[in-house]
């Protein structure tokens, strides 16, 4: 008889790690803003001086983090993705950037995790804007399994750091690396696969000469992995990332700046909103990056 295994969500990885991390890093405080507080009234009730919820004052969050970083503490800071980065950006650049003080950001929502919230609580954005700060870590975990590692690692740092937690993730997990992992090996040309795009990705390439590369870091970006990957294929190179499409072009036209080479980003769009609701497949589809979608657009590309 099978025994059936039951995944947690990301979500809850982060509670449960963060949890038994206060308990054992006494540099470490966490900030919410009303979202999640109620997973940590157990943490507030025994560390009430590191465990903060501020209410919904998410540009105020941002600033006691800064504070907080001043002091020697290592702020984790938590909110839905638009209300911790494009909602307090000023915060970011100002009260992190400009004090070069680091701190960890997990958030969830990604860019349209549940549509029926509406565009308040979607943040396709939130990755391209922090590429506009220097010296921040980006981590988009594609399962459960690689939230663990990737916020430890994140909490024994100092630098500023970057968490983005989604309900959509892949049927399994890649051992977590600094780099991109090669998945599959093809002369035709080169697919990047980043986070919970991957199963998609997979099976849109089922039937393509493809390598695939896949990255739960993103930021800094594997410019050699690239490199050593386009030298064995076609210099054809296509992003499919989770959020806005073409987030990742100037990285990958960085790592190929002597190397001729085409490029197809896939992601949410830039040039228009889409005003609907549905559901996260829906989305998927409505942008290309379902499976059917990308076989036809990757497949086309690399003939």
């Amino acid at each position: 008889m099978s025994t059936q295994v039951t995944r947690k969500p990301m979500r809850s990885v982060f509670v449960d790690t963060t949890i038994d991390s206060l308990a054992t890093d006494p540099r470490l405080v966490l900030l919410t803003a009303d979202i999640s507080a109620w997973f940590f009234t157990a943490a507030r009730a025994e560390f009430p001086d590191r465990v903060i919820n501020v209410g919904i004052r998410e540009q105020a969050m941002i600033g006691i983090a800064g504070g907080l970083a001043l002091t020697g503490h290592r702020p984790v800071v938590h909110t839905y993705a638009p209300f911790l980065v494009e909602r307090p950006f000023e915060q970011l650049k100002i009260c992190l950037g400009h004090q070069d003080v680091g701190a960890v950001l997990v958030s969830v929502g990604a860019s349209y995790d549940d549509p029926s919230w509406g565009r308040t609580h979607q943040s396709p954005e939130d990755v391209a804007l922090l590429d506009t700060l220097p010296g921040w870590t980006v981590h988009v975990p594609g399962h459960e399994d690689e939230v663990e590692p990737l916020l430890r690692s994140a909490m024994a740092g100092d630098g500023r750091v970057y968490l983005r937690l989604s309900e959509r993730v892949n049927s399994e997990a890649v051992p977590v690396s600094e780099g991109f992992t090669v998945l599959r090996r093809g002369g035709a040309g080169v697919v990047i696969a980043v986070g919970p795009v991957l199963d998609q990705v997979l099976a849109g390439t089922a039937s393509i000469d493809a390598t695939v590369l896949y990255a739960s870091t993103i930021r800094p970006f594997d410019h050699v992995g690239l490199r050593a990957a386009v030298a064995g294929a076609r210099p054809n190179v296509a992003v499919v990332e989770p959020y806005l499409r073409g987030t990742s072009a100037h990285e990958v036209a960085e790592a190929l700046g002597d190397v001729p080479h085409r490029l197809r980003s896939y992601g949410v769009w830039r040039d228009r909103e889409a005003r609907v609701y549905g559901t996260a497949e829906d989305h998927d589809r409505l942008y290309g990056v379902d499976a059917a979608g990308l076989a036809e657009s990757i497949g086309s590309f690399f003939q």
